[in-house]
C-alpha cells in the first residue's frame, strides 16, 4: 500500500533517475526504480517547468522566439542529462545499420554515434524548435511543455510492462518488473498532462500518443524482439515530438 513516505520517496527516486538536478542523498525505504516508474510524467513536469522558466526569461529579455525556443530545448536536455536522447540516437543506429537482431543490439550498446543516430537527434531538436517558435507566446508555450513533457513520460511504464526485454543485461532489464498500477498511476497523471491542450486536444493527443505506441511497439518487437533502454528513450522522443506538433496546431 502506498503511504505518503513511499510516494515521496518514489518521487526522489524519479528525479534522481530521470534528471541531473543536484539532490541531496536520502535512504530508500524498501522501494526500487520499478515501484517507482509511475513517476516519470511527474518528473516530465519538473523537466517543462524548467524549459519553460528558460524560455519565459529569454522572451521577457527580448529575445525572439527562435533563441527562446533553442535556450528552452537545451534546458530540458541538461536537466535530463540527455538521457533519452542518446536513446533516440542508439536506436537509430541500431534500427538503421544492423541486419540481424543481435548485430543491432550491439550497435545500440556502442557508444559512438553513427549517421543514423546523428540525423535523428538533429532531426530531433529541429522538430521540437520548430514547434516552440511556433507556438510563439509563454503562456501556450507553457501549456505546450507540460504536456508534451508529462504525456510522451506517461508511457514509459507501460512499454516496460507490455513489451519483452530485448536482453538479459542492461538498464531497462536492471529495473525489474513494472506492475499494472504503476502503469494505470503514470496513464492518469499523462491523461492530466495533456488536458492543459483542452478536452478536445487533449482526446487528438492521447489518440496520436495510442497510434505512436502500437507502431512503435511493433516496429521493436520486429526488429530486436522486445525493448530496453534506449528504446524506451527513442518512444520519449518520439511522443514529446508528437504532442508538440499536436500542441501547435491547438495553440498556434
Amino acid at each position: 500500500m502506498m503511504t505518503p513516505a513511499t510516494i515521496f520517496d518514489d518521487i526522489r527516486l524519479g528525479l534522481v533517475f530521470f534528471t541531473r538536478l543536484p539532490l541531496p542523498h536520502f535512504e530508500v525505504r524498501d522501494r526500487s526504480l520499478a515501484d517507482a516508474i509511475w513517476t516519470a510524467p511527474l518528473v516530465g513536469f519538473v523537466v517543462a517547468l524548467l524549459a519553460w522558466l528558460v524560455f519565459a526569461a529569454g522572451h521577457g529579455l527580448g529575445l525572439a522566439e527562435g533563441p527562446a525556443a533553442a535556450l528552452a530545448i537545451a534546458a530540458a536536455m541538461l536537466v535530463t542529462g540527455c538521457l533519452h536522447e542518446d536513446g533516440l540516437s542508439d536506436t537509430a543506429d541500431g534500427f538503421g545499420g544492423g541486419r540481424t537482431r543481435e548485430r543491432k543490439l550491439e550497435i545500440m550498446r556502442d557508444s559512438r554515434i553513427g549517421s543514423y543516430g546523428a540525423a535523428a537527434l538533429m532531426l530531433s531538436v529541429l522538430a521540437r524548435w520548430s514547434a516552440i517558435v511556433e507556438i510563439e507566446d509563454p503562456a501556450p508555450v507553457f501549456v505546450a511543455l507540460v504536456a508534451a513533457h508529462v504525456g510522451s513520460r506517461a508511457l514509459i511504464p507501460a512499454f516496460m510492462r507490455h513489451l519483452p526485454q530485448a536482453r538479459v543485461d542492461g538498464l531497462a532489464a536492471g529495473v525489474g518488473t513494472v506492475a499494472d498500477s504503476a502503469v494505470i498511476a503514470a496513464l492518469a497523471i499523462g491523461a492530466l498532462g495533456l488536458l492543459f491542450l483542452g478536452l478536445k486536444g487533449a482526446v487528438v493527443a492521447a489518440l496520436c500518443l495510442a497510434i505512436l505506441f502500437f507502431a512503435f511497439r511493433k516496429l521493436c518487437l520486429a526488429q530486436i524482439g522486445g525493448q530496453s533502454g534506449d528504446t524506451i528513450g527513442a518512444l520519449q522522443q518520439l511522443a514529446e515530438i508528437a504532442l508538440l506538433f499536436a500542441a501547435s496546431a491547438i495553440l498556434a
